[in-house]
């Protein structure tokens, strides 16, 4: 009933089936049956592609040369009485309606009805080298010749109709079998964006917006910032193909639309069809969520926007219109996270629009961020004001006060750390000192860190400095103060001596508090925990442990000032190292033995002073104290254990008391007469020695001196071998003879066989002497 010629097959339809016959091969086999015998079989060579299409009722199967199928068959919406091909798309006439529908897609495209007597039979014919731009509706009183639209004009019919979906689908169709370029998809991507804008689809349309590679973000501008501004002329007067209304603001467009969905629904109501979404119908949607979902879909574009290459003046725009959208939903977290990055933000723009609303913290961000330190510094300092004030006015509901304290000392920490990152890489006096007494109000660990940052290229002069620095934070510029001696290795004398005192007083006030905590009863450990968390030392060390340290180590400060302070207090350790520096061993022996009872100590300084008189004035003093004290036996009898060889024996037993008990001592004692003995006696044997040695070396020489030597006239030196004769000649102890010309050449030390006398000694056997 049918037939179709593809290379070397033919294709038959039957009304049972469809068969391949090969006339190469000369087989004929069965494609598939058809389903009922009452459908008509027909069939359409696709001649572009050298394909046919196979019909079963409204279904059209397309297959290749051996019968095999290729891609999605077509589904019509009736059974075609006959079928045409036109470029990508083929064409089917069914009851004087002529339908349009992609190949490979499968997707309905356009429906012309077809002016002819009604029930008459139509005849489709196309140009069948495939290549042809036209095709032929024969009716029984006229033939209508219908060409391809431009791609052009059938986009923008789909998006007159709002057909968006199916516009963006041919667009693509289009792009692959390339009829048209990238920037073409992106052109269209962009106006279904804007159609979708103003019927108020604003996700929609912002993932159009994304999709397009050409878009400019500054586009966007005038639906943000009211005309005119400073970005008016970046916008590109582009209308596109003129579908939308002109740009105008986000407020304007959603009132706009909902005017149009409130005439829709009138007109519903009418029985007139209207292109406003039936979702919009049913539901109408607030004002408030339309402008809502408006803002969050902006800032989605101009978040994605920032990561693009874009003009400065661009970038400028979109920053600082972000920053008004989140102003506008009050996100305050993506405000501050903005403007503590690296961003484009107009300042001018920004500061009164911020500091109106009350976000002073994005403000001073952004302060911070254009390099207005002094500003920012500002807006931190009143930050933190008004924190300690609103903790001062709630602080009289008891039953809140921690929950307050947690919430103001918080904030006030992110006053304070913020400044402090500012002034710790600014190397203006003027500003770090100006913010030094409020940051240290709230935390003298971050006031530290301004005042010894490294990342300043410029070092703060230190006279300044101290003196702004508040005489009541007493820890500040005590670690000032060591910063610039330990790091800086600072030589001021001025500064040691300042270090110094300051450590003292505050190592007295350490003392007196000490004893006063341990005579207080009943304190209300909760208001002292309060306290506490106020004002925490900087410091990790004992104030006392860091006073000696220092004493010890620094030789530039002076030690009078410092002992006039200290004179009357119990730092006996922070004394005795004093009246050590002015060299008043007594008094320093004196603390260490009778006040601190630190033997160990007292014999160790008894060593460095090296005489035997401190010693014996140490022991002195442990035999008779001072003040009415008993009499240190035991560390006495220490003493002549450890040292009792630096001791005179007949002294120690003119100084010991005759109210010590024997016992204690006389062990030590006779030890020590015993040692004193046997030192005399080997000193003795030391001494006998060597004069032996003396007078044993004084007689090898005057044997040496004393031998006589035989010359003949065969003798010759051992030097030049030259005949000695009556020449005059010498003899080196190893017993070599030489001239006296090769004497004075070699010299009185070393002899001619290389020996050096004074560094390589020569023994010869005496009495006491065998080497």
């Amino acid at each position: 009933m049918c037939l179709s010629w593809v290379d070397d097959s033919v294709f038959v339809g039957t009304r049972t089936a469809y068969y391949l016959y090969s006339y190469a091969s000369g087989q004929c086999c069965v494609i598939f049956s058809l389903p009922d015998p009452s459908v008509l079989p027909r069939m359409k060579l696709l001649a572009k592609e050298c394909k046919v299409m196979l019909m079963v009722d409204n279904v059209g199967v397309i297959v290749d040369s051996e019968g095999q199928p290729v891609c999605g068959s077509l589904v019509f919406s009736e059974a075609p009485e006959t079928m045409g091909e036109i470029g990508a798309y083929v064409v089917v006439v069914r009851s004087g309606k002529l339908e349009l529908y992609h190949k490979k897609s499968g997707n309905y495209v356009q429906r012309v009805q077809i002016v002819g007597e009604a029930g008459s039979p139509c005849v489709v014919a196309d140009e069948e080298d495939g290549r042809g731009k036209l095709v032929l509706v024969a009716t029984d009183s006229k033939v209508m010749c219908y060409r391809k639209v431009p791609s052009e004009e059938q986009i923008k019919d789909l998006l007159r109709k709002k057909n968006f979906r199916e516009a963006i689908s041919l667009v693509e169709e289009l792009q692959n079998e390339g009829e048209i370029t990238r920037e073409t998809l992106s052109f269209v991507h962009a106006q279904v964006g804007f159609l979708l804008l103003f019927d108020l689809r604003f996700e929609e349309a912002v993932d159009h917006f994304l999709l397009s590679e050409t878009m400019e973000p500054s586009e966007l501008f005038p639906f943000i910032m009211r005309d005119p501004n400073r970005w008016s002329l970046l916008v590109p007067r582009n209308r596109y193909w003129g579908l939308h209304p002109p740009p105008s603001l986000l407020e304007k467009v959603v009132d706009d639309g909902l005017t149009g969905i409130q005439r829709a629904i009138f007109l519903k109501k009418a029985g007139v069809e209207t292109a406003v979404d039936d979702e919009f119908l049913q539901n109408p949607p607030s004002r408030a969520d339309l402008l809502e979902s408006a803002i969050k879909n902006m800032i989605r574009f101009l978040e994605a926007s920032r990561h693009k290459d874009l003009a400065p003046s661009v970038c400028e725009g979109v920053d600082t219109l972000l920053m008004y959208l989140y102003r506008a939903l009050n996100r305050v977290d993506d405000m501050e996270r903005l403007a503590s990055s690296d961003n484009s933000c107009v300042v001018e723009e920004l500061e009164l629009l911020l500091s109106e609303s009350g976000h002073l913290r994005a403000l001073a961000f952004l302060y911070a961020s254009k390099g207005m330190s002094s500003k920012s510094l500002s807006i931190w300092r009143v930050l933190a004001r008004n924190y300690s004030s609103s903790y001062l006015n709630d602080s009289h509901g008891a039953n809140h006060l921690q929950d307050t304290i947690n919430s103001i000392t918080s904030d006030q920490e992110t006053a304070v750390m913020e400044a402090s990152k500012i002034l710790e890489s600014s190397s203006d006096q003027e500003l770090v000192l100006q913010h030094l007494g409020w940051i240290a109000d709230i935390n003298q660990l971050l006031a530290v860190q301004v005042l010894v940052s490294e990342k300043r290229t410029d070092l703060l002069p230190p006279d300044e400095v101290i003196a702004a620095i508040d005489p009541r934070k007493v820890d500040i510029l005590l670690r000032y103060l060591q910063w610039l001696i330990e790091d800086q290795d600072s030589g001021d004398t001025r500064f040691h001596t300042t270090y110094a005192l300051l450590l003292s007083k505050s190592a007295l006030d350490a003392s007196e508090k000490e004893h006063v905590t341990h005579n207080l009863e009943g304190v209300n450990h909760k208001e002292i925990n309060i306290s506490d968390r106020w004002n925490n030392s900087i410091f990790h060390t004992h104030v006392r442990e860091r006073l000696q340290f220092f004493l010890q180590s620094s030789d530039l400060y002076d030690p009078e000032e410092v002992l006039d302070l200290v004179e009357g207090s119990e730092l006996w350790l922070e004394k005795a190292i004093l009246y050590r520096k002015l060299g008043q061993e007594t008094l320093v022996l004196q603390i260490l033995a009778l006040k601190l009872e630190d033997c160990e100590a007292a014999e160790q300084y008894c060593a460095e002073i090296g005489r035997p008189d401190a010693y014996m004035q140490l022991l002195e003093m442990y035999l008779e104290p001072m003040n009415g004290k008993e009499p240190m036996f035991k560390a006495a009898v220490r003493l002549l254990h450890n040292h009792g060889e630096m001791l005179d024996p007949l002294q120690v037993l003119e100084r010991l008391s005759p109210d010590m008990p024997l016992q204690l001592a006389s062990e030590t004692i006779l030890r020590m007469l015993r040692a004193r003995l046997h030192h005399h006696r080997q000193g003795r044997i030391v001494h006998n020695l060597s004069r032996a040695l003396d007078i044993d070396a004084s007689l090898a020489r005057f044997e040496e001196r004393s031998r006589h030597v035989l010359i003949n006239d065969e003798s010759v030196c051992d030097s030049c071998h030259a005949r000695l004769g009556t020449k005059l000649f010498a003899m080196y102890p190893d017993d070599t003879i030489v001239c006296y010309k090769c004497f004075r050449r070699q010299g009185e030390s070393t002899s001619v066989s290389g020996r050096d006398f004074k560094k390589d000694t020569l023994y010869k056997p005496g009495w006491l002497v065998t080497r």
